[in-house]
């Protein structure tokens, strides 16, 4: 016998379920609405559903790919400016190298020393992108030239640099140090 209970509950929540899509039918008639107007509106509520989450979506891609391409950038930034404080630090070293080649010697082997040091330090910078600045002979510039001193001279043009006291460098676009010249007329 109870497994005849069990055979009929089954049966009774079938039926249960046929009367209740029943009764939901009845009731979308009685109020004014179809089961098809039903299902589209669900269809249209779940459309702006998912519109909205895509839309969030693609704001939080936009917005890491954003601070991803500004990382990069900060971390490029960071890199020129460290770059250009460690060569500030080794020019010194290079405007001595250039003064000692300057000197007259009488031990070759010595000059030859200073020459090969300071073509090894020229392809240093070579290699990171540092440039000098071309100078004497070329007009004056005050984003590449700081002049330090003024001379009067008609064999000379205008603005024209006619000495270099020290040698300045450019890292790409950027000035790492200004060429300290003398300017005529």
């Amino acid at each position: 016998m109870a497994k005849k209970q069990k055979d009929q509950q089954p049966e009774s929540t079938a039926e249960n379920s046929v009367e209740q899509a029943t009764a939901e039918e009845n009731h979308a008639e009685q109020s004014g609405v179809s089961p098809d107007a039903s299902l589209s509106k669900d269809a249209a509520e779940f459309d702006e559903l998912l519109k909205a989450e895509k839309d969030k979506y693609l704001r939080l891609y936009a917005e890491y790919d954003n601070f991803r391409k500004r990382s990069q950038k900060e971390r490029d930034a960071l890199f020129s400016t460290v770059k250009s404080d460690v060569i500030l630090q080794i020019l010194p070293v290079y405007d001595n190298l250039e003064r000692a080649l300057a000197l007259t010697t009488t031990d070759e082997a010595f000059y030859k020393g200073i020459e090969m040091t300071m073509n090894q330090l020229k392809e240093i910078f070579e290699k990171l992108g540092i440039k000098p600045i071309d100078a004497v002979g070329k007009k004056f510039d005050a984003n590449l030239h700081n002049a330090v001193m003024h001379i009067e001279d008609d064999q000379y043009g205008e603005n024209e640099i006619v000495e270099e006291f020290q040698k300045g460098f450019t890292l790409g676009d950027k000035v790492i140090r200004f060429s300290m010249v003398k300017v005529a007329n």
